[in-house]
């Protein structure tokens, strides 16, 4: 029979269990989404100067002229593709930036090693979705030199 120190502790495990779980899965869909919009822009985010072009080009410029038309009689606004790509690449640099902010914030809460390996299992699930290698611009050659 255990006890109740053993129950706590069998607790505190399956709980930090399910915490490395959901950031390993909050990493995924960041990186997923980070994936997707370097595909549809066409950019690609396999080395270090890549992806600090995309962080460090400057805002796109505002459409000049607004474009709103109906669309089938529906009524609704067309910004047209200028509009959706200077949004995509904005979308684009601040998930970068953002996966940057979580990734510190994991090192804090858990540690390097911790977070590495949470890095190594996104990128893993991200291969088994069928995304190339560094297709959101996480260095898995890096981060496994690391290990």
């Amino acid at each position: 029979m255990q006890t109740e120190a053993q129950l706590d502790a069998l607790a505190d495990a399956r709980a930090d269990d399910a915490r490395l779980d959901r950031m390993e899965h909050s990493i995924e869909e960041i990186n997923a989404r980070i994936a997707r919009l370097a595909i549809a822009l066409g950019i690609s985010l396999d080395n270090e100067e890549h992806i600090a072009s995309v962080l460090h080009a400057p805002p796109s410029e505002p459409v000049p002229v607004e474009r709103r038309a109906d669309r089938q009689g529906h009524g609704r606004p067309w910004g047209g593709l200028d509009r959706r790509v200077a949004h995509t690449r904005q979308e684009l640099r601040g998930l970068i930036v953002m996966r940057y902010g979580i990734e510190k914030r994991f090192v804090d809460q858990v540690g390097a090693p911790a977070t590495r390996q949470i890095m190594i299992d996104a990128e893993a699930h991200m291969s088994r979705e069928g995304f190339k290698a560094g297709a959101d611009g996480v260095d898995l050659k890096g981060l496994l030199s690391h290990a």
